[in-house]
């Protein structure tokens, strides 16, 4: 039986990363047999046609808000067409057997409105990802979804595949949840897979325009490595501590855990000598989650392919060996989560116990290796006030970073922030967390004491306060309001900043927080 699977991928507009997830589900069902293809909506040019976005086109429009143009090796030709009818014209003429969705929370909505379009053929749905693992239930109780795989779905979604083709029942397959006829939920154990024996990500499935992003002012054909799954740190705001928390119940085992240098190798390899890298990014949430010697056995290892590439990691994490080392073998770029800049704020809600003093001297000699970094925050913490935010700001302002963001913090199921928003009673636990790029409504937490309103503003102003004089202060607080005074300002101030200080040599991995956009999170 030729067992047909389609893949789908609910994606926003400028969220350009590529999906190891998608390729690596699709190499697996390749090889066991199945015939599989892509739906990815990143390329469209319109998703509020789907009926659950009303977009700002100003948010999300290709030209970037610090006037960056860039000659694309391979033209991006944006999809103009109805997003849900080509759904349905592409349901219809692949005429899948199974319907396998991977998206986060933020693009749930999206992915609902396609699956409604094609209810109608009654082809069963999973759905995996950081969502379906930390909210199945609620993911299952949308009639469009049947089935959801609750952690890595590697094994899990090729046995499914193999019992469906044979008509055999798969309702005792490890890490899926399955819908019964009469809306009672069959659960299973959640089980890890052996990293080992994953094959390499199938290239094939996406569009070529997907190997391509600018860095540093110029356009790369760039590739994802995966070093770790989990971290061991237990940042509030991340899931990775319910991850870990999930996996030490189920299996009694740690998350946390690297590939083998052997299939390290392999992957680099295939993506310099098959794939013609330019560039690669490491895939890890804290790239130095190394235990002692490994680090100088990948740089030893690294040094035969030679390319430049990306990482991020904990600035708790910085030595001033490792920093050299690093640079040695090619980093070109790495990114740090500052998150807040008021320690106790930062001890107490975010469960980040660094100090200010520690981080300061971590971050001077990142500066002294001459390797480029940027740093992230996050503004609109649940108790966050405005005057709190400014510690973040002023913190900021004694840190040389190349580039730094900030972002709206985001109530994700699975986060210890989630549940102390819902203990707080700004939103219900049905409540799904939005893409911020469909604009500020799209932030469910309006708190009496920062309200949504106040938590956009600083976001938009935030490299202007960072990076201006004080004595520009009350001209910047003038920029942030949303009027024809305010906008003039702001586009005043927004053409200054760039003139003095934006280079591209010194662009950000992910997307400049003054450009209204979110990094896409793996799926």
């Amino acid at each position: 039986m030729n067992f047909k699977v389609l893949l789908i991928y609910p994606n926003q507009r400028g969220m350009n990363m590529l999906p190891p997830a998608i390729g690596l589900l699709s190499s697996i069902l390749k090889e066991d047999g199945n015939t599989v293809e892509l739906f990815d909506t990143t390329y469209y040019e319109n998703l509020g046609e789907t009926g659950v976005l009303e977009i700002d086109s100003d948010n999300i429009k290709t030209e970037k808000l610090m006037a960056r143009s860039y000659q694309m090796p391979n033209d991006i030709t944006l999809k103009t067409t109805n997003v849900l009818n080509d759904f349905t014209k592409k349901v219809e003429s692949f005429n899948p057997d199974l319907l396998a969705m991977s998206c986060t929370e933020d693009m749930f909505e999206i992915g609902i409105a396609l699956l409604k379009k094609v209810r109608k053929y009654k082809i069963p749905t999973i759905l995996g990802g950081v969502f379906a693992t930390f909210a199945p239930d609620l993911a299952l109780s949308f009639d469009e979804i049947d089935i959801v795989c609750k952690g890595e779905g590697e094994d899990a979604l090729r046995s499914l595949c193999r019992r469906m083709r044979t008509g055999r029942a798969y309702d005792d397959i490890c890490n899926l949840w399955i819908k019964n006829q009469d809306g009672s939920i069959k659960t299973n154990p959640t089980m890890m897979i052996n990293m080992d024996t994953n094959p390499l990500i199938d290239m094939d499935i996406f569009e070529e325009a997907r190997f391509y992003r600018p860095m540093g002012g110029k356009v790369y054909r760039m590739f994802p490595v995966e070093t770790f799954r989990g971290c061991p740190y237990k940042c509030a705001f991340c899931n990775s501590p319910s991850q870990e928390a999930m996996y030490r119940k189920e299996t009694g085992e740690s998350y946390v855990r690297r590939k083998s240098f052997e299939n390290m190798r392999r992957e680099l390899l295939f993506y310099k000598e098959e794939m013609g890298a330019e560039y690669l990014y490491f895939w890890a949430d804290t790239f130095f989650t190394w235990k002692k010697g490994e680090f100088e056995e990948f740089a030893e290892m690294y040094k035969d392919i030679g390319l430049p590439f990306w990482c991020q990691t904990r600035i708790e994490t910085v030595r001033q060996d490792k920093m050299k080392l690093l640079r040695d073998i090619g980093c070109a770029r790495i990114s740090f989560g500052i998150e807040h800049g008021n320690e106790k704020f930062r001890r107490k809600w975010i469960a980040r116990p660094v100090s200010d003093e520690l981080m300061l001297k971590n971050f001077a000699i990142v500066e002294d290796s001459g390797i480029p970094f940027s740093v992230n925050n996050i503004l609109g913490f649940p108790h966050e006030t405005r005057e709190l935010a400014f510690d973040t700001i002023e913190f900021n302002r004694k840190i040389n970073s190349h580039d730094r963001n900030a972002y709206a913090f985001t109530p994700f199921h699975g986060t210890p922030l989630r549940n102390e928003c819902e203990r707080l009673g700004y939103l219900k636990n049905e409540d799904i967390s939005k893409s911020v790029v469909t604009g500020a409504e799209s932030n469910p937490l309006n708190m009496p004491q920062f309200p949504r309103t106040e938590v956009n503003k600083l976001v938009k102003t935030f490299n202007m306060y960072v990076k201006f004089p004080k004595t520009r202060w009350p001209e910047i607080k003038k920029a942030e309001e949303n009027t024809p005074e305010g906008n003039k300002i702001f586009q005043e101030l927004k053409n200054e900043f760039i003139s003095l200080f934006f280079n591209e040599r010194d662009e950000n991995f992910e997307v400049s927080a003054m450009e209204k956009q979110i990094k896409a999170p793996m799926s």
